[in-house]
């Protein structure tokens, strides 16, 4: 099984935190569109011996287009490649986007599940990080995507200066009252040459504080695990069942297509990345060139992406995979270097299996860097 993603490069305006590649211009859209469903067309015997199991719509603002531009998409999808029977097919939104009519349309499109931007609930979070929503429109668009959808995820926001641990708590608990079955939650994050980083150096903006989001990342582990949620990979919370199949293979090390700019494909082998300027990415489609960059990976790539993402999941890094997979030197070298983590109740073995502790978790990152092999 694999996915496809489609990223679609327009926003509204710019949040003050984000790095993703977007444009608050939306006078290449239709042209983008079609470039996209082109780029389909030319990649389709990439995946001609797999089935797409999931089709995942990210940005930027994916629910700024339209339902029929988002229909013409999975119908390209649909005609270019084999789809499974019941895909997982995910659009990501902001709030401002989903109207009553905007959310009962696309109830009644192939897309049946939403992740949705909220990030907060307070307005002055909000007004700090630029979204473009308001709390009112937060708590409109829940109320009436819950009557329609049964497969939402919610992303929320934590370490936001001035955020006090009972206002986390508060957004916490007013996620949980819709009955939200998937939660994604990230620490506010300074990324170089984002208006938040400039505000920061300049004294507009506290800085963000490690420790405070830290402890808002134990309240919020130990909040959802008490309404039965699976804290299944690091800023991913769900109820059984509600898993998000798209990012899940991604961890698992599933190829996936990524088509539009800037974004990222993966093979098992081989990975690749299309140039992040809509420009460039609808000319070169348009003259029949694909605008991607591509590096083999050596086993010793493979080796670090598998500790890498198999620290931040609940299936851990298998100690068998990592022999079978990569060679013994490799498992040795893993278990040498896991050492002193475990000696500190970071990292623990349970059933073959190398895994992260509740005290590990916040630091999963840096544990897994420090567990890479550089030269062999």
């Amino acid at each position: 099984m694999s996915g496809i993603y489609i990223h679609i490069p327009f926003c509204k305006q710019a949040c003050h935190y984000c790095d993703f590649h977007f444009s608050t211009s939306l006078k290449k859209k239709d042209e983008l569109i079609h470039a996209l469903a082109k780029e389909l067309l030319m990649r389709k015997t990439e995946f001609e011996h797999t089935t797409v199991d999931t089709i995942y719509f990210g940005g930027g603002t994916p629910s700024l287009l339209s339902i029929s531009e988002i229909q013409f998409l999975i119908d390209t999808i649909h005609q270019h490649f084999t789809v499974s029977e019941a895909p997982e097919i995910t659009l990501e939104a902001n709030p401002d986007d989903l109207s009553t009519s905007k959310i009962e349309m696309l109830a009644q499109s192939p897309v049946n599940r939403l992740s949705i931007g909220i990030q907060s609930f307070f307005e002055a979070d909000l007004k700090l990080m630029n979204r473009a929503h308001n709390n009112t429109e937060a708590i409109e668009c829940l109320e009436e995507a819950t009557k329609h959808f049964d497969n939402i995820s919610i992303d929320l926001i934590y370490g936001i200066p001035g955020l006090t641990n009972a206002k986390w708590q508060e957004n916490i608990e007013k996620a949980l009252s819709y009955n939200i079955p998937h939660i994604s939650s990230y620490a506010l994050t300074v990324e170089p040459k984002t208006a938040l980083e400039r505000f920061i150096k300049k004294g507009i903006i506290e800085n963000v504080d490690d420790d405070a989001a830290q402890e808002q990342f134990h309240i919020l582990i130990d909040t959802l695990e008490a309404h039965d949620f699976v804290h299944y990979e690091l800023s991913n919370f769900g109820k059984a069942n509600y898993f998000s199949r798209n990012n899940s293979a991604y961890w698992q090390g599933k190829p996936y297509l990524g088509i539009g700019p800037s974004a990222h494909s993966f093979n098992g082998n081989e990975r690749s990345w299309n140039v992040r300027n809509n420009s460039i990415y609808i000319q070169n489609i348009e003259n029949d060139i694909l605008p991607k960059e591509t590096e083999t990976l050596t086993t010793t790539d493979k080796y670090n992406e598998y500790i890498m993402t198999g620290l931040r999941t609940i299936w851990g890094v298998s100690l068998d995979k990592v022999a079978q997979n990569f060679g013994k030197n490799y498992k040795d070298y893993l278990l040498l270097q896991a050492e002193s983590f475990i000696n500190q109740q970071l990292l623990y073995i349970d059933n073959e299996k190398l895994l992260v502790t509740k005290k590990g978790k916040f630091l999963s990152d840096g544990i897994a860097s420090d567990l890479f092999k550089i030269n062999l």
